[in-house]
């Protein structure tokens, strides 16, 4: 069969729109034709890029922004890029063709640290290495048929996106929001830098210089996000309602905030000499106290770092600090002893407790300081096993009363704590037999009465550091005087622009911008008095954390952007991007946002001043990964063998492990969306991608399931060919259609059309996660006007069923419905589908009811004696309630509905006597009833 480009090629070329009658016997007959989806693709690019984008128009009810979250310019896209950038694209197209104004805009988050170290590695410009990436980036995203407003495209390495990054800074810092404090750091002592916590290894030691990694101490710049987090935390309430975000992502922030009540306990430290130190422990369970068996202070805690200055042991242990990984189990015991406060409140003998540094305490939690419970916590019994595996632990919280009886238990003998509530034990003293809930109040109270304790909130939330020791980023836009102290910017003189580098920084350790003093020497903005710019720059979370609101407005060059243009787009309606960014980039793009509404820069209602309205988090994508079986060592393909249907390794013969891992370089299993675009065609890897999973869940690609996709295009290309074939261009009215004159053939269809229209707009506009559903509905609606055949159905309804198909299509497969709709135009007149009204409904909801009651019943002609005496209306096998049962009982059903007609009583009662019948016979399931007397 020809394609529709080939068709229209050729009708061109003869002058005329119509298809010759050998053409279309041509068309319709190859079933097997191969349609050519990267002719198809580069057309349609040609044609797009050739059309002015729609332009922003004033707010109306129907606006709607649709974001997918912006890409790093790493040079490729890889197939989440893919996965991602399709989903925003068939909201926006589906948007457009409702009728809604539509921004749906891209950018690059394009600080950061790959490009710095391409730059150190390379001698290269970290600017040139990153613009010529966003040269190669977009192009491929213009190659997946998607349609983004480019006009709106910013960079964030851009001064004139930057210079706005450095206004915020400057906002919170007038608040009291931005400031610097110590904080304890990764230090890289040989390339003298700070380094994230992904380039320290298991061991401690540095990603690029190997050198043991120390922890310590450096000034550095915070955004005080505690202040909101009341609101942060109040306001995902209102995220919940209506499914605007997963309950996944939900959990994942607020365990992140991390809201804790508990009771604030002091315990009593003393050192070898007697001498005592009182240490505050937050905790949740303040009714498993007598349980507890050590303190374990943090490796920052105050007294630890005092006693590390002493002794060389400790403070070797504490330089391993970065090499732990936060389920370790590894302690250093302290010189000190503990004493448990209840033996002062209840007058009991003190007991010791020893007390520990671990790496698993935070120096944030509380105090730095946590009790540890062995019976009744898992961390601190793996602890206490490996630390005091001889040392008996107490069960003091018993399921129920009738096991009361404290139970002591050798820390490897306990399989697991009891971490649930219950029943004090016997080992509690005077609480023993109280619910643990009422325990846990009564400890606290008389606690309180001797000043050792009481009620206490935490939060798990910390304020967030911003400061990078690194070139490649917003500079920070402050000015330190000896006089002055930190003074800011003047906003006139931004933006702060990152210097040109005199020299290569290949090779270079430490932070660049320490070096290139013409730049940092400067005068105080305050006292024009000698004074050095601040040469920490801003995390790239900064950027992403407000590049959204610059979107509607991202030509502006005096405002973040205007007020008309946040107050007709902001916030977003919908946001895309994946789950693996649920916590820190959404928490703090809602801490700004929420901050620019407290300036009055954007609109927000109390309780709903939340940057994204909804969130689609999508799963990730993983790639077919093959293993040894023998060394679990990844293969590369070249190690890899077809033999017959099965995949063996070359050397052994032997059958590889597969599995589907998310896919990496190590893995070998990564796939590059340029090259499946040029094997497939984009619109069939758009199709496959929404297909092969539900949006939320884990996709595992597997290319060769593609073929079922290219299998449908060629059936919807074949209903496109028969209708030009049969001259059936342009446009169709079925407002005048008469229902009762249709064949069977047009009813089916025209309730299945309508039915799949109804489904695929829901899913579009309220359930995008089932996405895969719709190319369900599609597919089923093209094999069901397929099945009928285009000549056998109406003109009127089969154009009107395959126009609607194409229009349903068109968000997910743009160019290939492109190239289908104009081979149905008229009179030669090109017209976009995107400029055609979305199908909404294809009949009247009172054709559609006449439809479906009459798809209910059908005729039966009624037989005496094999002469047609009546007719009646029965059952259809679709509607009947014996459907798929046995044959005499359908029979039975279709009799009945003879006998309860008029006709029926009087053919079968009266004129003949029923109880005399030889026998009844249904045929063509309820088409023909002959009653034989």
């Amino acid at each position: 069969m020809r394609v529709c480009f080939v068709l229209l090629q050729f009708r061109r070329l003869i002058g005329t729109r119509r298809f010759t009658t050998s053409t279309n016997r041509l068309a319709s007959s190859q079933e097997s034709a191969r349609l050519d989806f990267r002719a198809i693709d580069a057309k349609w690019q040609r044609r797009w890029a050739d059309q002015s984008p729609a332009r922003k128009q004033p707010k109306t009810s129907r606006n709607s922004y649709i974001l997918p979250m912006f890409a790093y310019p790493s040079g490729s896209l890889h197939m989440g890029h893919l996965r991602v950038y399709t989903i925003s694209d068939v909201i926006a197209r589906y948007r457009r063709m409702r009728g809604d104004q539509v921004l749906h805009p891209t950018g690059w988050d394009a600080f950061g640290l790959p490009a710095e170290n391409a730059a150190i590695e390379r001698g290269i410009d970290p600017a040139v290495w990153t613009e010529e990436n966003i040269a190669k980036m977009k192009h491929q995203l213009k190659s997946m048929n998607t349609s983004f407003d480019w006009d709106a495209e910013i960079s964030t390495c851009s001064p004139s996106f930057y210079k706005h990054t450095q206004s915020i800074f400057l906002k919170l810092f007038s608040r009291g929001l931005a400031y610097q404090a110590e904080a304890l750091v990764n230090y890289d002592p040989v390339d003298k830098t700070v380094l994230a916590n992904e380039q320290v290894d298991n061991n401690g030691l540095s990603w690029r210089s190997g050198a043991l990694v120390q922890q310590i101490k450096l000034r550095q710049w915070f955004f005080r996000i505690t202040a909101f987090k009341e609101a942060l935390l109040r306001d995902l309430d209102y995220l919940s309602e209506g499914n605007k975000w997963p309950d996944r992502v939900i959990s994942q922030q607020r365990n992140w905030l991390g809201r804790s009540t508990g009771a604030r306990i002091q315990f009593s430290l003393k050192d070898e000499a007697g001498m005592a130190t009182p240490v505050h422990v937050f905790t949740t369970r303040p009714d498993t106290l007598f349980g507890v068996k050590y303190i374990a202070l943090s490796m920052s805690h105050p007294l630890v770092q005092q006693l590390a200055a002493k002794n060389p042991e400790l403070l070797r242990f504490l330089d391993r600090r970065a090499s732990f990984t936060s389920d370790t189990k590894e302690g250093f015991e302290l010189p000190l002893l503990a004493v448990n406060p209840l033996s002062q409140t209840l007058g009991l003998k003190e007991e010791s407790l020893p007390v520990f540094t671990a790496p698993y305490v935070l120096e944030d939690y509380g105090e730095g300081a946590v009790m540890g419970v062995p019976a009744h916590d898992s961390r601190d019994l793996g602890f206490w096993k490996l630390h005091r595996p001889s040392d008996p632990v107490t069960m003091v919280i018993a399921p129920e009363k009738r096991d009361m009886e404290a139970i002591h238990v050798l820390p490897n003998h306990l399989p697991e704590a009891y971490t649930n509530h219950g029943v004090l034990t016997s080992a509690c003293g005077p609480y023993a037999g109280m619910d643990s809930g009422d325990a846990r109040l009564k400890i606290v109270e008389d606690l309180q009465k001797h000043g050792l304790g009481g009620p206490f909130e935490t939060w798990r939330l910390r304020d967030w550091l911003v400061s990078r020791q690194r070139y490649w980023g917003t500079p920070i836009p402050i000015i330190h005087c000896s006089t002055c102290g930190a003074v800011p910017v003047p906003e006139k003189d931004l933006p702060v622009v990152l210097p040109q580098l005199d020299s290569s920084i290949k090779g270079r350790m430490g932070n660049p911008l320490d070096k290139a003093e013409d730049w940092v020497t400067c005068n105080c903005p305050k006292c024009q008095g000698p004074a050095r710019r601040e040469t920490d720059t801003m995390d790239t979370f900064v950027d992403s954390s407000w590049y959204f609101t610059r979107f509607p407005d991202s030509q502006n060059e005096t405002e973040l952007f205007s007020q008309d243009s946040a107050a007709s787009m902001l916030p977003v309606d919908t946001y895309v991007g994946g789950v693996e960014h649920a916590i820190l980039h959404l928490l703090y793009a809602r801490f700004i946002y929420k901050f620019l509404c407290t300036e009055g820069l954007v609109p927000g209602e109390q309780g709903q001043q939340e940057p994204f309205q909804r969130l689609v988090a999508q799963g990730m994508v993983h790639g077919k990964t093959f293993s040894d079986p023998d060394t679990g060592r990844f293969l590369l393909p070249g190690e890899l063998d077809v033999n017959g249907e099965n995949m063996v390794i070359r050397l052994t013969g032997k059958s590889p492990n597969v599995t589907f891992e998310k896919m990496s370089k190590s893995k070998h299993n990564g796939v590059d969306p340029s090259v499946a675009i040029e094997k497939f065609g984009a619109d069939a890897l758009r199709a496959h991608i929404l297909f092969a999973a539900p949006v939320s869940e884990v996709l595992q690609w597997d290319e060769e399931k593609i073929v079922g996709i290219q299998r449908w295009f060629g059936r919807v290309n074949r209903l496109v060919a028969d209708l030009v074939e049969q001259g059936l261009q342009g446009r169709v009215d079925l407002s005048s259609l008469d229902v009762d004159k249709l064949t069977d053939n047009d009813a089916s269809v025209l309730l299945l059309t309508q039915d799949t229209s109804k489904n695929i707009s829901h899913t579009f506009s309220n359930d995008i996660y089932g996405l895969n559903t719709a190319i369900s509905d599609l597919i089923k609606l093209t094999n069901g006007v397929h099945n009928v055949g285009i000549k056998n159905l109406t003109k009127r309804v089969a154009h009107q069923a395959v126009s609607a198909l194409l229009k349903m299509m068109a968000p997910i497969t743009p160019a290939f419905a492109e190239e289908c709709w104009e081979a149905l135009t008229e009179n030669g007149k090109i017209e976009s589908i995107f400029n055609s009204p979305w199908t909404g409904d294809i009949i009247s909801p009172e054709q559609e009811s006449a439809l479906k009651a009459r798809q209910r019943c059908i005729v039966c002609a009624v037989q005496v004696n094999g002469k047609l005496r009546f007719t009646a209306k029965v059952p259809s096998a679709k509607s009947r309630e014996t459907a798929g049962s046995d044959r005499a009982a359908r029979d039975a059903e279709i009799l009945e509905a003879v006998l309860s007609t008029e006709d029926g009583r009087i053919w079968l009662t009266q004129k003949n006597d029923w109880e005399k019948r030889k026998r009844v016979v249904v045929v063509g399931d309820g088409k023909v009833l002959n009653v034989v007397f």
